[in-house]
């Protein structure tokens, strides 16, 4: 999923609990994925903000690619 702001198009990121509906996985089955790498998201530096992932890597995911 995108979004246009400007003309621009911005990509959206999801929450684990978000990543996690969308994938019908626990969120701490996302956490650990994340931190192996399996799915690649961002961590930012306010620890309470949580994960975000870009929806286009649950997409990948869906599809079976690696």
């Amino acid at each position: 999923m995108y979004i246009v702001e400007g003309g621009e198009m911005q990509e959206e990121w999801l929450t684990v609990e978000e990543a996690a509906s969308k994938l019908k996985v626990h969120p701490e089955t996302v956490r650990v994925w994340l931190r192996e790498g399996v799915i690649k998201g961002t961590k930012p530096v306010q620890r309470r903000i949580g994960w975000r992932i870009p929806s286009s890597e649950i997409d990948r995911v869906l599809r079976g690619e690696q």
